[in-house]
């Protein structure tokens, strides 16, 4: 049976794949119906592996829009309520007329079960999850996407998988809650790492695809 919580990252999945599907598509609007289509698999890729490392490491992966939730590092300099970012990535579309794609618009929350105190990864016990742990998940995100991107490229469907290293790469962005601020807190040599062979990805688009 589905749960409450199960609609609501389903109705999320939709709405940021409707979203980023238009965003792609400015101005020109013609290829909509494709590029939701697209990024539907593309979310729906990336959060799963997610919930599946997550599900090995006795934890739990939940996934939200992403806000912003401070201007500075104090204290002080936090909202009262964080603020969606949603809007972002079509209006910088629109402003850009389509040449500047930020594909950034999801985030993750992750909570360590019950059960994880009792299990060993690695020399030791956590009952919390580690910003390596934490890392590790949102790395397999981005891995999960070029994969796609290699699968689409040799299957014809260039479009599919350009779109799943430009989401490769928002997604390294060490800004805010983003999954590369994860990333880069749990390993800076992963995070570095995963940089270069998206900067190789992306440099190859641009020849290639």
């Amino acid at each position: 049976m589905i749960t409450k919580e199960q609609i609501i990252e389903i109705i999320i999945i939709l709405s940021a794949a409707v979203i980023l599907g238009f965003t792609v598509s400015i101005p020109t609007l013609s290829e909509v119906a494709a590029s939701i289509i697209y990024f539907i698999v593309i979310i729906s890729a990336n959060i799963l592996i997610k919930k599946v490392i997550a599900y090995y490491l006795e934890a739990k992966v939940t996934t939200s829009f992403w806000s912003w939730y401070q201007f500075g590092f104090a204290k002080r300099s936090h909202f009262k309520k964080p603020i969606p970012m949603f809007w972002l990535p079509p209006l910088l579309s629109l402003i850009s007329k389509g040449y500047l794609l930020w594909l950034a618009i999801l985030e993750f929350d992750i909570k360590a079960k019950t059960e994880r105190v009792s299990k060993r990864h690695g020399l030791y016990r956590f009952s919390e999850m580690t910003d390596w742990h934490i890392g590790v998940i949102a790395a397999w995100g981005i891995a999960i996407n070029l994969i796609l991107a290699i699968i689409g490229y040799l299957a014809g469907f260039e479009f599919f998988a350009k779109l799943n290293i430009w989401y490769a790469f928002w997604s390294i962005v060490p800004i805010s809650t983003l999954d590369g601020s994860k990333i880069l807190a749990g390993s800076r040599g992963l995070w570095f790492t995963l940089l270069v062979i998206i900067a190789i990805f992306l440099g190859y688009s641009f020849i290639i695809i």
